[in-house]
């Protein structure tokens, strides 16, 4: 069952998504070469909780962590612990924050040190592709077209989607209807319509699409070990139109002043 949201909600919303969002931020202060994921995951859950908010992850079917720290082959729901980041890396990092009723849900693919042509370009695209399937939520449209534009963009590229995750609906629930896959064809799926709140989030593999789950029983890595990339925003059907209500401003902002490059 699809939950639309009133005006009011969503505005309620924003205040959680841009929770993260500053969260977010944060982790871009301090992350860099030399830094084990748990220290990152510690300040995230210090700086939501001194923020009024809740860590969305946290205990969420188990989880053990308040961010999910996936590094290089690693595609989600990686689990920090004592892993230094070297130059070379790439992480994604998912943050999720109940705030005032409402969960926020967005993810960054963070760069370490140098990074190779070939990923740094697999993180510009997965990047863009977000985009294109933002573009493709509007009213009258279908979830399929938001998956066929992702789809369609990042294999003309060369690269391979993700088929056993996908985006999801979001509100007083984490994971919600509708669910948003990143592949799939034009006009199928859930109508568009005002109210909804949806998580995109393109998940792209260098290598092949397939993908096998670690024994922790969380972490998703690509079958041939080649690195994946993930992003993710929040957006708000309103008059037809996504409204994006996370903002990845404020990070790349930090990486910026800190002479680091954005993705």
């Amino acid at each position: 069952m699809i939950f639309t949201k009133t005006a009011e909600e969503i505005e309620i919303m924003r205040e959680s998504v841009l929770s993260v969002s500053r969260t977010l931020a944060l982790v871009a202060e301090y992350i860099g070469e030399g830094v084990t994921t748990a220290k990152l995951d510690k300040l995230a859950e210090e700086f939501i909780r001194d923020n009024g908010g809740v860590p969305s992850f946290k205990g969420y079917g188990g989880f053990p962590a308040t961010l999910c720290m996936s590094v290089n082959e690693q595609v989600v729901h990686g689990i920090p612990n004592d892993y230094v980041l070297k130059s070379g890396d790439v992480i994604s990092v998912d943050c999720g924050v109940y705030k005032n009723g409402f969960h926020g849900d967005h993810a960054y693919s963070f760069k370490i040190g140098e990074v190779s042509e070939e990923v740094s370009k697999l993180l510009r695209i997965t990047k863009e592709s977000l985009y294109k399937g933002i573009e493709a939520a509007k009213g009258g449209n279908r979830i399929g077209d938001i998956s066929f534009a992702i789809q369609n963009y990042v294999q003309k590229e060369g690269y391979t989607v993700v088929r056993e995750l996908t985006g999801h609906g979001l509100g007083r629930d984490l994971h919600e209807d509708p669910a948003v896959p990143n592949y799939g064809k034009r006009g199928r799926g859930s109508k568009i319509i005002n109210g909804m709140v949806l998580a995109i989030e393109p998940m792209i593999n260098l290598g092949k699409k397939n993908v096998r789950q670690l024994s922790d029983g969380w972490t998703i890595v690509t079958a041939d070990g080649m690195p994946s990339a993930h992003f993710e925003h929040d957006i708000a059907i309103v008059e037809g139109k996504a409204e994006i209500l996370s903002t990845f401003d404020l990070l790349e902002d930090v990486l910026l002043k800190r002479g680091m490059e954005i993705s």
